[in-house]
């Protein structure tokens, strides 16, 4: 309302004018039209072709000012972003032919709150960012079914799909993450305390950046899931920045044993000394128990394979194993996730 004032005073004798701009679409937004509607009538009120494209969806409008679907591709001379939940869903725009009218500006004002208005009335809003308190009640343990459901149905999952959930820590925005991961159905994100919070029926890990952890849950019950999403994302580490829940098998089990039991370990030990002393021989430690050849790891490692060997030798020294020996890397591999565990 601030800079709907501001802007209003800056028109002079047009206040007049502006003050009819404003009163149209409030009469439209509450008559309740629909997109179509808001094309045809701003196209009509600018007198020249009108345009609204929701990014989310890819539907994109254009009216003349005679009511008809505008030919040809669109010629933007002014546009203005839809705003919905602090986030952009989409432009609506003008296309004259003439210099642009006095009123243009706030004229696609209106129109793109008069979008965002009838986005969020005519279904679930096309953002990808939820309201947390939603998103907790979806995936919060001591909610009752009746509630969850509710709560799935505001956000706009039906109520026969799984949903499955995704922790992640990102430095990227958490709607541009929610939107790689499930770029063609509904999907809900939202920062909860400890991570960010993505709910979708189907998930596209490949899309996302190298720099993006991700814990995924199992389709199904969503409480569940998150458990098991944040429990994966406790697992991810630079070079497997990503973990299926359904993939650590019995690992997972690691993640609940009591912190004071872990620390206790002495190959555990061993390795928080080994971390103290010499940081990057862990890195060569996880790329062996990683690919599980010494050949594999050295390729990864950007090394010569004697190099690792020798490395291996001096680790396996210091751990009391042979690490060249299944069982020997198999204790190395655990103690070493187990240690990460604890350092979080």
């Amino acid at each position: 309302m601030e800079a709907l004032a501001v802007r209003m005073s800056q028109l002079g004798s047009d206040v007049e004018a502006a003050v009819r701009v404003v009163m149209f679409y409030d009469t439209l937004m509450r008559r309740r039209v629909d997109l179509p509607a808001l094309a045809r009538a701003s196209a009509n009120l600018a007198e020249c072709p009108a345009g609204i494209r929701l990014t989310g969806t890819g539907r994109t409008i254009r009216m003349t000012p005679d009511g008809r679907e505008a030919p040809g591709p669109p010629a933007v001379t002014t546009s203005a972003p839809i705003t919905l939940d602090e986030e952009e869903i989409g432009t609506v725009w003008l296309e004259r032919p003439t210099p642009a009218g006095l009123l243009d500006e706030l004229l696609l004002d209106r129109l793109a709150i008069a979008v965002a208005t009838a986005v969020e009335r005519y279904g679930p809003a096309r953002t990808t960012m939820a309201d947390p308190a939603l998103v907790e009640l979806v995936i919060g343990a001591d909610t009752d079914e009746a509630a969850r459901a509710r709560a799935l149905r505001l956000l706009g999952f039906a109520a026969d799909l799984p949903v499955r959930a995704v922790a992640v820590r990102t430095p990227h925005p958490l709607d541009r993450i929610g939107t790689l991961l499930c770029p063609d159905r509904p999907v809900k994100a939202a920062q909860l305390a400890d991570a960010g919070v993505v709910l979708a029926t189907t998930v596209d890990a490949s899309r996302l950046p190298p720099d993006v952890r991700a814990g995924i849950g199992a389709a199904g019950i969503p409480a569940r899931s998150w458990r098991e999403a944040r429990t994966a994302l406790r697992f991810t580490t630079a070079r497997q920045p990503v973990v299926h829940h359904a993939d650590l098998g019995a690992v997972a089990l690691l993640a609940h044993l009591p912190e004071d039991a872990v620390r206790a370990d002495p190959d555990v030990a061993a390795i928080a000394r080994i971390a103290a002393c010499d940081p990057d021989a862990l890195d060569t430690l996880d790329a062996y128990c990683t690919t599980g050849s010494l050949r594999r790891a050295a390729a990864v490692l950007h090394l010569h394979h004697t190099s690792v060997a020798r490395r291996l030798d001096q680790l396996g020294k210091a751990l009391g194993l042979e690490l060249t020996e299944p069982a020997g890397l198999l204790r190395a591999g655990l103690a070493l996730t187990a240690w990460r565990l604890l350092s979080g």
